[in-house]
């Protein structure tokens, strides 16, 4: 439970959580982190806290650098309770007087998490904060993810504390992007795709405007993951073409089935795809989480769903799917839906209905077989994999 030196007399004082396998919906098969830091100046500074359970962590940590009760301030860029759950530890080791900086939903949201009427200093874009030989400013980062999430900024030494912004989730007793290497881009592209995606404008926005702030950025702390010190622009630019959502050469095939006929269905699209050289994942909901589905959307051209019908509706499970995608407001999508029945047959226009109501370009009508799928009808869904494919190729190419 050591802290580490980032900088000089700049600690990371946060928690590894190695067990942890799903974070509200999200899947986590590698734990995560819940970074927190200590600035150790004329005034001490506790950026972010940690998940409550987490916390005694975190005060070993801090302990091993200072006494925790000797904090002067406390920064919360984030009220998700991942992050402020340790707060009222925190505060509570500390004078009552010691002053709480946030931003102004920040301090809604702190007041009505925990009923606290603690010293907040509430803070807006541009405002600067003393610690001594070290001055600190704060920009608003207004639902990236949250109404009340804001960066805070060291000059000095360019380093910026991101909260939830080119973070992951991933646990590991290395520290940093050069440590870990290439591998770390995939679970910050799943980070993206699953809490950010539907944020993206604003995230353009963010850019541009780090840019044109001509931020000197040498260090980016996200508040979970690794951090990011050998090439930190690889991590913004990634941000700004994920935002953009540029549709790929890439189809999803996603489904679920019953009696593996909606599944042969699927089969015969994934093969129109690669006859017209377009990269195809398969996906069976059952087999894959929801999250690592929207992985794969994300920078797709084409998603098409498949869903046999059970008691007049979708399955169950492709229902699921649908509202996580619904909420994640992908763009730029061709689509298509499909499906088996065996006497009634709603679960495709359902499906369909839904993708619409996404927004997808869907240039064909939902494909129904009824019970197994024979020669035509497997010929059929070729045919909706090649017409999706060809409307695909017309916006990519």
């Amino acid at each position: 439970m050591k802290p580490l030196e980032i900088a000089k007399d700049i600690y990371w004082v946060g928690a590894i959580d190695w067990n942890i396998r799903d974070f509200h919906g999200y899947s986590t098969y590698q734990g995560t982190t819940y970074n927190a830091f200590l600035i150790v100046d004329e005034k001490i500074t506790l950026i972010d806290a940690v998940k409550e359970e987490f916390t005694n962590d975190m005060f070993s940590r801090i302990s091993q650098v200072v006494d925790p009760s000797k904090i002067d301030i406390v920064i919360s860029n984030h009220t998700e309770m991942d992050h402020s759950g340790g707060l009222p530890k925190v505060m509570h080791r500390l004078s009552k007087d010691t002053p709480l900086y946030c931003s102004n939903n920040g301090m809604k949201n702190l007041k009505a998490h925990f009923h606290q009427e603690w010293n907040f200093q509430p803070v807006k874009s541009g405002d600067e904060l003393s610690l001594g030989k070290r001055t600190l400013s704060f920009l608003e980062t207004r639902m990236l993810h949250w109404p009340d999430s804001m960066f805070t900024y060291l000059p000095s030494d360019k380093i910026l504390f991101s909260s939830d912004a080119f973070g992951q989730h991933y646990a590991s007793l290395e520290r940093f992007d050069d440590e870990v290497g290439e591998m770390i881009m995939p679970h910050a592209a799943k980070y993206y795709a699953n809490i950010l995606l539907p944020f993206s404008q604003l995230v353009t926005k963010l850019v541009d405007q780090v840019t044109e702030m001509g931020l000197e950025i040498d260090m980016i702390c996200p508040d979970h993951g690794i951090l990011w010190r050998k090439d930190p622009g690889k991590i913004i630019q990634a941000y700004a073409e994920w935002a953009k959502q540029t549709p790929k050469k890439k189809a999803v095939v996603v489904y679920d089935t019953m009696w593996h006929s909606t599944e042969k269905m699927a089969d015969a699209m994934v093969e129109a795809f690669k006859d017209l050289g377009i990269e195809a994942r398969v996906m069976h909901i059952r087999s894959c989480h929801r999250s690592e589905i929207m992985t794969e959307v994300m920078d797709a051209g084409a998603v098409v769903v498949g869903s046999p019908t059970i008691n007049n509706n979708m399955f169950p499970t492709v229902a699921d799917f649908l509202t996580y995608m619904k909420g994640l407001k992908p763009k730029n999508k061709v689509g298509g839906a499909f499906g088996s029945y065996g006497w009634s047959g709603e679960a495709a226009k359902q499906v369909n209905a839904e993708l619409e109501a996404i927004g997808f370009e869907l240039p064909n009508d939902p494909l129904r077989v009824q019970y197994i799928p024979d020669g035509d009808s497997l010929q059929a869904c070729y045919a909706l994999g090649e017409q999706i494919g060809q409307t695909l190729l017309k916006k990519v190419e």
